[in-house]
C-alpha cells in the first residue's frame, strides 16, 4: 500500500498532474505545489520512430507501455493470457464495427475521451464485460490454487 508523498501519513487519493507524485489532501497539495518540479513531457513520436520501432526484431512487453505509477493497476500476465484463448472474445472481435471502434480509440489523441465515447456503444461494453469476466474468473481460479 502506498502512502502520501508529502505527509507520509495517509493513503494517497490524488496524483499531481505536473510531476505525478501522489498526495492525500488539499493541504498536502498546497504544500507540494510550492516545491513541485514538473516532469518533462517526452518528445512526440515521429513516423520515422514508429517505422523503426515496427521493424525492430525485439518484441514489446507490457512494461514498455506502463509508467512507473501504472504498476499499481497492472494485471499480471498470467491473468491476461486467457483473453487470447477465448472463443467468445474471438467471435466478438470478428465484428467490423467493433474493430473500427478499437482502431478509433487506439488512434485518438485523447484516449480518455475516446474510451468514454466507445463505452456508449453496446458492442464495446459487451467486449469490456467479456474481458473482465475472463480476467476475473482466471483470478478466482488462481487465488483458489494458492
Amino acid at each position: 500500500m502506498q502512502i502520501c508523498n508529502v505527509c507520509s501519513d495517509e493513503t494517497p487519493k490524488y496524483k499531481c498532474p505536473a510531476c505525478r507524485i501522489r498526495y492525500c489532501s488539499l493541504g498536502c497539495y498546497k504544500r507540494h505545489k510550492e516545491t513541485c518540479l514538473p516532469v518533462k513531457q517526452p518528445a512526440p513520436i515521429t513516423t520515422e520512430d514508429k517505422a523503426a520501432a515496427a521493424s525492430s526484431t525485439e518484441p514489446w512487453s507490457v512494461e514498455d507501455l506502463l509508467d512507473e505509477d501504472d504498476y499499481i493497476d497492472k494485471v499480471p500476465l498470467q491473468r491476461l493470457q486467457p483473453l487470447g484463448e477465448s472463443d467468445g472474445l474471438r467471435d466478438l472481435l470478428r465484428n467490423p464495427h467493433l474493430r473500427q471502434l478499437l482502431r478509433s480509440v487506439d488512434a485518438a489523441d485523447s484516449k480518455d475521451d475516446a474510451m468514454k465515447a466507445a463505452m456508449q456503444e453496446p458492442l464495446f461494453v459487451e467486449l469490456a464485460d467479456q474481458c473482465l469476466r475472463i480476467v476475473e474468473n482466471k483470478g478466482k481460479k488462481l487465488r483458489s490454487d494458492w
